[in-house]
């Protein structure tokens, strides 16, 4: 699957780039967030020393901003997607990945109302792992 951006994508990968000095393997949005998906290791220098970076791209681009580091191994991606809310346990059997949640509000926070957040969160992980058919959340 090829991923194609538009040129205001393409705008504003270029001035995260600027702004960070790190490398970005992709950028998409996730509901009214602007989520910049960086190489592996760039994740602190992306992020700016505490969290300078995020703040002024918020500021400039008036929109939530969420910076998340790629990771080959499925379960490391998962996990630096949903960050900051934690998971007890994470499997992958027959291409669907179930999380548990550690109590019932971060349960909620990553469903989102009418599943909005686990929908966007699937599309997200279905970018690189294709295989991957659904997110449950128990």
């Amino acid at each position: 699957m090829s991923i194609k951006y538009d040129a205001n994508s393409l705008g504003l990968m270029s001035s995260f780039e600027q702004l960070t000095h790190s490398k970005l393997k992709d950028f998409f949005e996730m509901g009214e967030t602007y989520v910049f998906v960086v190489e592996p290791f760039q994740l602190r220098k992306a992020l700016g020393e505490r969290g300078a970076n995020v703040k002024r791209l918020k500021e400039k681009l008036n929109k939530r901003v969420k910076i998340v580091e790629y990771s080959l191994d499925l379960e490391s991606f998962v996990k630096n997607l949903i960050y900051p809310l934690k998971t007890s346990s994470f499997s992958y059997i027959d291409n669907v990945i179930t999380l548990e949640g550690v109590d019932t509000q971060t349960k909620g926070l990553l469903i989102g109302r009418n599943a909005q957040n686990l929908r966007a969160y699937e599309k997200a992980v279905q970018r690189y792992f294709s295989e991957v058919k659904e997110i449950k959340i128990v």
